[in-house]
């Protein structure tokens, strides 16, 4: 994907940064607990969609998400679909 196209797609996923050929979010919990329990659910998400993000916990509480499409080595329309999925995980609350 050229970079034109993926700034026009950060749009749709408010919160995620532009990272060359990924995109990244960093998320803040209130605890440990929530941060695996937000994981867990993005991993089933990534299974129904066949399209599965770099993830970290860290700091206890911190979750950091990288999306690529890794078959082209860069971007696709697919991670910013993923992308927003997950942001609708995290605004229904873990």
């Amino acid at each position: 994907m050229q970079m034109s196209a993926a700034k026009r797609y950060m749009s749709m996923v408010p919160g995620w940064k532009l990272c060359r050929d990924m995109i990244s979010r960093q998320l803040k919990f209130k605890d440990f607990k929530q941060a695996v329990g937000f994981v867990n659910k993005v991993a089933v998400l990534a299974e129904k969609e066949g399209h599965h993000p770099d993830i970290a916990i860290h700091s206890w509480n911190h979750v950091r998400l990288h999306l690529s499409t890794h078959a082209i080595g860069g971007l696709s329309q697919n991670d910013f679909i993923v992308a927003s999925k997950i942001n609708l995980i995290f605004n229904k609350g873990s």
